[in-house]
């Protein structure tokens, strides 16, 4: 069983939880899911199976969209609704959609963020998440990351107890904390803040309407046959990756792994890599190779003879 599973993840499961219940559903070990979700978070977590695994860190990779809430009035140890209570200040002012928009477009392009305390960001061979546990304050890496988009659902806005709360629609690049981003956005407007709601829409094109519950797989599951209609192809995953279509020798060459000459109508620039496909079927993934110049080199074979 090779493809994406496009599964709903629910609020109250780890992103390996829904690993490890898809590995039981399905009676398979090779079994990896493409970027970690809160357990507080519900969305789109694609998982991949068998071969489709190879391709995991491209779909993590991929562009990503959030439904999130933003909190203004008080921010948290976490920056999220499950962290303490560390800075609060009532908003008596009235905040128009308009000047909310003003204050979400300066967000919109290329910006540096710091990752929160609590993730999984590595410093120095340990987990930010690890430190903060200890209690155990350290530098935390800025770093640039992409907002592509980022809209206000003007219908969301709601004043109460001196708390304003509305939602967002954003489209970020990877290595995006959106939790960190509500708190960028609460520090524009003068105020501490925190993200208090967090649904991912889409990853890597798939959406909600692609995807199944860990209990309708299980349903699904009761027929080997019907389980495999939710599954999308692993090409999906690797769509946003330039192609190169190539055919016999070569097509037996690259899926043996070897090393190849630059073809005349390889289209990447530098080191960016490139999908291979003999017709419609991806075969491998290749760069250009770091040390020997005029070759290419595979970084991933995703077909084997």
């Amino acid at each position: 069983m090779d493809g994406i599973l496009p599964l709903w993840k629910e609020p109250g499961m780890t992103s390996h939880d829904c690993v490890f219940k898809v590995r039981k559903i399905l009676r398979m070990k090779k079994v990896g899911h493409t970027g970690t979700l809160d357990p507080d978070v519900d969305g789109v977590l694609p998982i991949c199976l068998g071969r489709a695994t190879k391709i995991a860190e491209y779909i993590t990779d991929a562009g990503k969209s959030y439904r999130a809430e933003v909190t203004i009035g008080f921010s948290t140890t976490t920056e999220d609704a499950s962290g303490d209570i560390v800075e609060q200040k009532s908003v008596r002012r009235k905040w128009t959609a308009i000047q909310l928009e003003s204050i979400l477009d300066s967000f919109i392009g290329s910006i540096e963020q710091t990752p929160p305390m609590y993730s999984a960001v590595k410093v120095n061979g340990k987990r930010l998440y690890e430190y903060a546990r200890q209690g155990i304050h350290v530098e935390r890496p800025t770093r640039m990351i992409t907002i592509h988009h980022i809209k206000l659902d003007e219908g969301s806005i709601v004043t109460n107890s001196d708390v304003l709360k509305f939602s967002i629609d954003v489209a970020c690049g990877k290595g995006t904390y959106i939790r960190t981003l509500a708190v960028m956005i609460g520090e524009a407007m003068g105020y501490p803040a925190h993200m208090s709601k967090l649904t991912r829409t889409e990853s890597a094109s798939m959406t909600k309407k692609d995807c199944l519950t860990l209990t309708e797989l299980a349903e699904l599951a009761e027929n080997s046959n019907a389980v495999l209609s939710p599954l999308i192809p692993l090409e999906r995953g690797i769509s946003q990756l330039k192609k190169l279509r190539i055919s016999g020798t070569v097509a037996m060459k690259v899926m043996n792994g070897a090393v190849l000459p630059i073809p005349s109508d390889w289209p990447a620039i530098s080191d960016e890599p490139v999908a291979l496909y003999e017709e419609e079927r991806a075969l491998a993934i290749y760069h250009v190779h770091p040390t020997k110049e005029g070759l290419i080199k595979p970084v991933k074979v995703l077909w084997i003879e």
